[in-house]
């Protein structure tokens, strides 16, 4: 059980990072978003992703454009803004500091 909240807790606080990380590569759609965590097995649903993406907006991190459908509605993509950017080139930066701190803790 200890195991099992320490991993949920884990997850939670990169989803932010991977995130900026997937959308740094380009517009995107919400729903690839998803796939792409899923497929990346950082289970997330429509119920945590999209107040996600709306406070990373209203925070200056991503802007949006409304891009019309073929098959319903139009779609909503996703883009980093330059102040979002900059917060992940900082996130960069602390991943890798905790990354060499863990592999170095791990190997002594």
């Amino acid at each position: 059980m200890i195991a099992e909240n320490t991993q949920t807790q884990m997850r939670k606080g990169i989803l932010e990072y991977c995130v900026l990380l997937i959308i740094s590569r380009g517009e995107i759609y919400a729903s690839d978003i998803i796939a792409e965590l899923k497929s990346a097995r950082l289970l997330v649903v429509e119920g945590t992703l999209y107040p996600l993406l709306t406070r990373l907006k209203n925070n200056g991190l991503l802007s949006y454009n409304w891009v019309e459908s073929t098959s319903g509605p139009p779609r909503k993509y996703y883009m980093l803004t330059a102040d979002g950017k900059a917060i992940l080139e900082q996130l960069d930066m602390t991943w890798q500091e905790l990354s060499y701190a863990i592999t170095t803790s791990k190997n002594k």
